[in-house]
C-alpha cells in the first residue's frame, strides 16, 4: 500500500499529537536499513525524519538517505536524528527545518547526542525517559531571562548536564547533583517549581512546525521529485544484503 508521506517519530512527540497535525504514516524511530524498506514497502513520495536510533543499533546512514532520494522521493529531517543528518546532506538535497537543523548547521564540531534522550522500546510508544541537552540548555538561558535562576547555577547546571550521560540525563538528575555540590537550594528549588511550566520543547516545536508545513504546503513539498545520481558502494551492498534488499542493487542499474 502507498502513502504520501512516511513519518520517523518516536520521543521527540507522541504519534496521536503529530497526527493533529499532519495525516501520515509513522513509524517508529528510523535506523539502519529502514529508509530503504519503508520505500520499498510503502512507496511514499516524502519522508520525514524527526527521531532515530543510533546507539542501541545502527542509526541510519547517509547513503540510504541518498538513495531513496535518487528514487524521487523527498526527505526532510527536524529536532533529532532528523535535524543531524539533515544538517549533514543539505548540500545533496535533504530538507531541514527549525531551530536545532539551524544550530546543527552552523555549529562545527556538534555532538549528535545533544538532541539524544533515553527512551521507552518501540512496543510501549518510544516516550521519552529524559531530557535532550538542546532542550535543558535553552530551557535554562530562559530561567535566567525570566530571573529564577542566576547566570553562576546557570553555567553550572550546564556542565553538570554535559557530564552525564544521555541515557540518565533529566532535569531531576540534574538539580539533585546541583544540590550534592552544594548550590543554593533556594535556586534550585524555584527552579524544580518553575519547571513545570517553564520547560522550553525546542525538539518538539520543530517537529510540529515541519509537519505542519508538510500538512499546508501541499503539493510542491510532497510530490516525488525528479530521480538524482547515485553511486551504488560497498557499504551500501553489503547493507542491502544484510536486510535481505539484494533485489534492490539489480534495480539501481535497471531502473
Amino acid at each position: 500500500m502507498g502513502y504520501e508521506i512516511v513519518v520517523f517519530l518516536g520521543p521527540t512527540l507522541s504519534v496521536a499529537d503529530a497526527r493533529e497535525h499532519l495525516d501520515a504514516l509513522y513509524l517508529t524511530p528510523v535506523g539502519n536499513g529502514d529508509i530503504v524498506r519503508a520505500v520499498i514497502e510503502h512507496a511514499p513520495s516524502a519522508i520525514a525524519i524527526i527521531d532515530g536510533v543510533f546507539a542501541q543499533s545502527p542509526a541510519v546512514r547517509h547513503k540510504e538517505i541518498l538513495w531513496a532520494m535518487s528514487r524521487g522521493v523527498r526527505v526532510y529531517g527536524a529536532s533529532s536524528m532528523g535535524a543531524v543528518r539533515a544538517a549533514e546532506l543539505t548540500e545533496y538535497g535533504m530538507g531541514g527545518y527549525g531551530m536545532v537543523f539551524r544550530w546543527y548547521r552552523r555549529t562545527s564540531l556538534a555532538d549528535d547526542a545533544d538532541v539524544a534522550v533515553a527512551m521507552a522500546p518501540a512496543q510501549l510508544g518510544s516516550f521519552p525517559l529524559g531530557d535532550a541537552l538542546i532542550d535543558i540548555r535553552l530551557t535554562l538561558k530562559k530561567a535566567v531571562r525570566e530571573c529564577i535562576i542566576g547566570r553562576q547555577l546557570q553555567v553550572t547546571l550546564e556542565r553538570l548536564a554535559r557530564s552525564i550521560h544521555y541515557t540518565e540525563r533529566s532535569f531531576g538528575r540534574i538539580i539533585s547533583a546541583a544540590a550534592e555540590h552544594g548550590m543554593s537550594s533556594q535556586e534550585l528549588s524555584a527552579l524544580d517549581i518553575w519547571l513545570v511550566d517553564g520547560k522550553r520543547k525546542q525538539k518538539e516545536d520543530d517537529a510540529i512546525g515541519l509537519l505542519s508545513l508538510l500538512s499546508s504546503n501541499s503539493f510542491e513539498m510532497k510530490k516525488r521529485s525528479d530521480p538524482r545520481g547515485f553511486e551504488l558502494t560497498e557499504a551500501f551492498a553489503y547493507d542491502m544484503e544484510y536486510y535481505n534488499f539484494a533485489h534492490i542493487l539489480f534495480n539501481l542499474h535497471h531502473p
